[in-house]
């Protein structure tokens, strides 16, 4: 008996390129949908035939499908009639199924890639949301406390799976959670501190504090405040602090000092102490509220090799026609009249190297400060200061002008009195905030190498009384 025939191999089955079920697209090995599960080996049932009578569109054109008056009727194919191929293939021979339609749906029910939303806090909710709430394909409401690019994903929470609800969306890829440290979890980007960039205004004061371009973190801190004083006028009041960062938790040390030490300030001119005794007194309790922190506990073990934390202050109050300047370190006031013909005037000594180093006669300053040695500090607050010496020194200029209360991260690029009398806009008195910006912004064009704070202290003060702006 001859051999049979051996019969031809049959066709493999050809996998749907999109789901019928949900219209998810899908890899040719796919055998199940990873949007709603269905099995792609399966075919779909078969629809039902349509025995209602067509209709006729809006314009009286025939419905589709269905040939126009006196056209030819289509050629019905006949029982031998090959089947329409389908992703390559006959669907007779295969087994293969036409391709669903993409699923309908309006811009109600479905969230278009490339969509972009104000994300809205999670207090906002339903149809007080506010403006920029979008609704992803799961029916969840995406919210947030940033901008971003929303995208959906299978389970309808975004594309790293967490709700776009639990916390603020990545400013650089707009996709991932910000985790608790502080990082992207779908980029791993570091996202912006609150301290990176701060401002604050109020009236007869203003100040900017900056990370700049080069530091990982911002140390500096500050603080502005008015006080009523027992006659009835008003004190204007800024305190500037710049962390050690060879020291253990500067910025810490500097958030502390300018707190402990604004605290102290406002209260004692309230009582009616002299502003002299006031600004020692508060230089005096910045240092202690630092000294304090070298007892707190570390949640990490403290090496050897880690000093104390620490930081320089510097202060201003305006008290009627003087303004007082207090200091321990080497952050700087200077005054910058409005006459800008009148030299202006740096009003602090640096507790420094460099500046030891001129008040003895051994260098110039010029000398000094191109040492590498120059910014190495003498006097600072912290628990392992060598001495405490508040500097305190009063003020009665005869005209009106501007207080600047700044640290090396702004006066390493204006450096001298003429040196900031030129970069201070000219209108600094009555835009102090603006001006401030603008310090800034000369700090960060000179490279940014140091975090950068700047107060602007208008003088004389315009409020007359604590809460009521001048006349």
């Amino acid at each position: 008996m001859p051999p049979l025939p051996e019969s031809a191999p049959s066709a493999p089955t050809a996998r749907p390129t999109i789901c019928p079920g949900c219209s998810e697209p899908q890899a040719p090995d796919d055998r199940f949908c990873g949007g709603c599960g269905r099995d792609l080996s399966v075919p779909p049932p078969e629809p039902e035939p349509d025995t209602s009578e067509p209709k006729a569109s809006a314009q009286g054109a025939p419905a589709r499908g269905v040939p126009a008056p006196g056209a030819p009727a289509p050629h019905a194919p006949g029982p031998d009639a090959a089947a329409p191929a389908v992703n390559g293939a006959a669907a007779d021979a295969t087994g293969a199924f036409l391709l669903a339609p993409p699923r309908s749906g309006s811009s109600e029910d479905t969230l278009p890639l490339g969509f972009t939303a104000r994300l809205s806090d999670e207090s906002e909710s339903g149809d007080d949301a506010g403006e920029g709430e979008a609704t992803a394909g799961g029916g969840q409401a995406a919210t947030g406390t940033g901008t971003g690019t929303a995208t959906g994903s299978k389970d309808g929470t975004g594309s790293t799976g967490r709700s776009a609800t639990t916390g603020t969306v990545c400013v650089a890829c707009g996709l991932g959670g910000v985790d608790d440290d502080g990082y992207c979890e779908h980029c791993g980007h570091a996202q912006p501190r609150q301290r990176d960039h701060q401002e604050k205004e109020l009236e007869g004061v203003a100040a900017v504090s900056d990370r700049g371009l080069r530091h990982h973190r911002n140390e500096d801190a500050f603080m502005l405040g008015t006080a009523a004083l027992p006659d009835g006028s008003a004190a204007v009041v800024a305190v500037v602090c710049d962390g050690v960062s060879t020291a253990y938790r500067p910025d810490d040390a500097s958030a502390a000092a300018s707190a402990a030490g604004s605290e102290s300030l406002l209260a004692a001119l309230e009582r009616g102490t002299s502003p002299d005794d006031a600004m020692r007194d508060a230089l005096m309790a910045a240092f202690d509220a630092v000294g304090a922190l070298a007892e707190e506990e570390s949640p990490e073990p403290i090496t050897a090799h880690h000093n104390a934390p620490a930081c320089t202050c510097v202060s201003a109050v305006i008290t009627g026609p003087v303004f007082t300047v207090g200091w321990i370190g080497d952050s700087r006031a200077y005054w910058v009249p409005d006459d800008r013909r009148t030299p202006a005037a740096r009003l602090t000594e640096d507790d420094s190297w460099a500046a030891r180093m001129v008040s003895a006669g051994l260098m110039s300053e010029a000398e000094a400060y191109a040492d590498e040695r120059a910014h190495a500090i003498t006097g600072w607050l912290g628990a392992d200061a060598v001495e405490v010496d508040p500097h305190v020194a009063a003020f009665q200029p005869e005209g009106p002008g501007v207080i600047v209360v700044c640290t090396d991260g702004l006066w390493n690029y204006a450096e001298s009195a003429a040196e900031m009398a030129e970069a201070l806009p000219a209108d600094a008195r009555v835009r102090p905030l603006a001006s401030a910006r603008s310090l800034l912004g000369l700090a960060l064009d000179g490279g940014g190498h140091d975090n950068v704070t700047v107060a602007v202290l208008p003088f004389p003060a315009s409020v007359a009384r604590a809460g009521f702006p001048s006349a």
